[in-house]
């Protein structure tokens, strides 16, 4: 990626050739107001040389959110959401409550499920 996103403490790709990716996103930018101004939204259509230098692969970034934090750190699935979720005061407590160790493994698999099925609806996959 360029130095455009070096002042950002958080990059997260998301698939911008879905439109439930993009309303989620416009909804967290308006939820979070100035806490998500330091987040650089990279859109990874047609971004593979991009992808595979930070280490993913087309087809996980596809299937699960991934955030960077500003010290490299990439976090997916439920993790990233709740980075995300945690910046959000709406939404901490809900953060914490996904986080839980009986919550995570039943959301994560419901996550899982539902993109998979999104993307083989789209016949993406």
């Amino acid at each position: 990626m360029d130095n455009k996103e070096d002042h950002h403490k958080l990059v997260v790709f998301y698939d911008g050739s879905c439109e439930s990716c993009i309303k989620d996103r416009a909804n967290y930018e308006r939820w979070a107001g100035e806490g998500g101004r330091d987040i650089y939204w990279f859109d990874i259509t047609d971004q593979e040389d991009v992808i595979h230098n930070i280490g993913l692969t087309p087809e996980a970034v596809m299937r699960e959110l991934h955030v960077q934090t500003a010290d490299g750190t990439i976090l997916s699935e439920i993790d990233a959401y709740i980075l995300l979720m945690r910046r959000v005061p709406r939404l901490k407590l809900l953060a914490w409550l996904i986080g839980l160790p009986l919550v995570r493994p039943c959301l994560s698999w419901l996550y899982r499920t539902w993109v998979e099925r999104r993307l083989k609806r789209q016949g993406r996959i």
